[in-house]
């Protein structure tokens, strides 16, 4: 083969991820580093699948450079494990040089040198120093496209077998590197596609002993996510887990990036990120046997802004996790309060940007055992409709459908006073105007909290509804709900009324409609 033309760079990606699924028993069993928790073949796997998987979508007349960009682009998505996240940064090393030219010898280069990049304390003798040998033994290489990645490969063999010698841990245990035979893998089917000549087994060596479970001193969780953030707050990020704790890994770019990490505590790592952009397709994994002794049976976890409110949902039979406004509750405070409610557990977060956290709380509680939803609660009242036909005899899945229907058939509406001039989707307000807002959206404008309420409530029932909740903030005048519930009386007699005393701040009103 004279060039890696689109065709081939497609043949490869489905070869490799294809022998790394042969492969994948055999590498999980020799993994001991950095975490025996063996993985490493499976996350190789699913990573290179990924990549395989996203270039096979794309149509068959399309260039190099898309082909490329895209293998990146899915690998980078579907990156899993440690080991799985370099091996995505080295396909995206290959991706930038190759995408304009067919030199592999400048594409192994950079693979290897964006790979060491991504890994805040690089190890010799693992997956790393695999690719690097493979990039410099073919530097000097003087043959065609076939003798480059004939000996790539060759070398990328070579230096798997000498990984323990240059790692304790492995030599102890009588393996070499997991991770660095998956890439050796990965470069042996480059060969195979660019040489044509194919093996039906593509060969992980043995262990010579029986492999001990060595686990990394403090690192109790595996924590990955998909961050979207610039690429300063992600410098930022890096040195804040850094410290944090051990195996980082930081890929991507352009906005996009893959966060690996080993972590004593999952939850301050996924608030980093959450301070750094927007953490997404959240993982949590123990890495450490750790047993946490929760409560039995059936239960609510409930986020509350205001006294009040949180007093609501306690009688109402929910654990509450109380947050001042315009804030997050901390995970470990999810965690605390999941743990507590139960062993079958509905988690309310009442609010878009609680939603997150929830969710990585409740990925930890599953490692626990415990049986944990995140209901997509976006508000208050449509927390207070889920919890109103909760019922603990229900089988647990048949209750969060319940609830979830519950909630996902409350609107859900407030009052704000504006802080300062600015365009909304119903035209200028200005310093002091009361804004009336509908599912989110700013939808009346006026000067009396008690006109734009009534306003605010009528165009809510114009689209159906049986029963209004109104829930009065720390700074609603006394007689708000009155003035609603008289307006009521007029104009839909036929409604029913529910009051609450909130006492949440911010809001003067908070109003859903079931």
């Amino acid at each position: 083969m004279r060039i890696l033309d689109p065709p081939a760079v497609r043949r490869w990606a489905r070869l490799a991820a294809d022998a790394l699924g042969q492969a994948r028993t055999e590498i999980d069993a020799i993994n001991v580093f950095p975490v025996a928790d063996g993985d490493t073949g499976t996350n190789l796997h699913l990573t290179m699948l990924s990549a395989a998987e996203a270039v096979e979508a794309l149509p068959e007349d399309v260039d190099a450079a898309m082909v490329w960009q895209t293998l990146s682009y899915g690998a980078l998505m579907g990156a899993r494990g440690n080991s799985g996240v370099i091996v995505s940064q080295a396909l995206r090393g290959m991706a930038e040089v190759l995408k304009d030219g067919s030199d592999l010898r400048a594409g192994l280069l950079r693979a290897a040198m964006l790979a060491r990049e991504a890994v805040a304390r690089p190890v010799e003798g693992t997956v790393l120093s695999v690719l690097e040998s493979a990039a410099r033994a073919v530097q000097d290489v003087e043959g065609d496209l076939n003798e480059v990645a004939r000996q790539a490969a060759g070398e990328a063999r070579a230096a798997l077998r000498r990984t323990p010698d240059q790692l304790e841990v492995l030599a102890r245990s009588g393996v070499v590197d997991a991770g660095g035979a998956g890439a050796a893998i990965v470069l042996e089917t480059l060969a195979s596609v660019i040489t044509d000549s194919y093996t039906d087994h593509y060969e992980v060596p043995a262990p010579t002993s029986r492999v001990s479970p060595m686990t990394e001193v403090g690192a109790g969780y595996e924590v990955m996510y998909l961050l979207d953030a610039d690429e300063g707050a992600v410098a930022g990020l890096r040195a804040e887990l850094d410290a944090m704790g051990d195996s980082l890994v930081v890929i991507g770019g352009e906005g996009l990036w893959n966060v690996h990490v080993h972590v004593p505590e999952a939850g301050p790592a996924v608030e980093a990120g959450l301070r750094a952009g927007r953490p997404h397709r959240i993982r949590i994994t123990y890495l450490a046997e750790r047993t946490h002794r929760g409560s039995e049976g059936r239960g609510v976890v409930a986020v509350a802004a205001g006294d009040g409110i949180a007093a609501l949902f306690e009688e109402c039979g929910a654990v509450v996790v109380r947050r001042a406004p315009g804030t997050r509750p901390t995970i470990p405070a999810l965690l605390a309060a999941i743990r507590e409610a139960g062993s079958e557990v509905a988690v309310l977060p009442n609010d878009d940007g609680v939603r997150a956290v929830a969710a990585a709380a409740a990925e930890i509680a599953r490692e626990d055992g415990v049986a944990v939803s995140v209901l997509p609660t976006k508000a208050t009242v449509q927390g207070l409709a889920a919890l109103a036909v909760h019922d603990p005899l229900r089988r647990f899945d048949d209750d969060v459908v319940a609830m979830t229907d519950a909630a996902g058939h409350t609107r859900c509406g407030h009052l704000a006073v504006a802080g300062q001039e600015a365009v909304t989707s119903a035209g200028v307000c200005r310093r002091g105007d009361v804004l009336g807002l509908i599912d989110g959206d700013v939808a009346v404008i006026g000067d009396s909290l008690g006109s734009v309420a009534a306003t605010v409530v009528d165009r809510m029932v114009a689209g159906g509804g049986e029963l209004v909740t109104l829930v009065t903030g720390a700074e609603a005048p006394p007689g708000l709900a009155g003035q609603v519930e008289e307006h009521l009386k007029r104009t839909r007699p036929d409604v029913d009324l529910v009051v609450y005393d909130g006492e949440q701040g911010g809001y003067p009103l908070l109003i859903g409609v079931e």
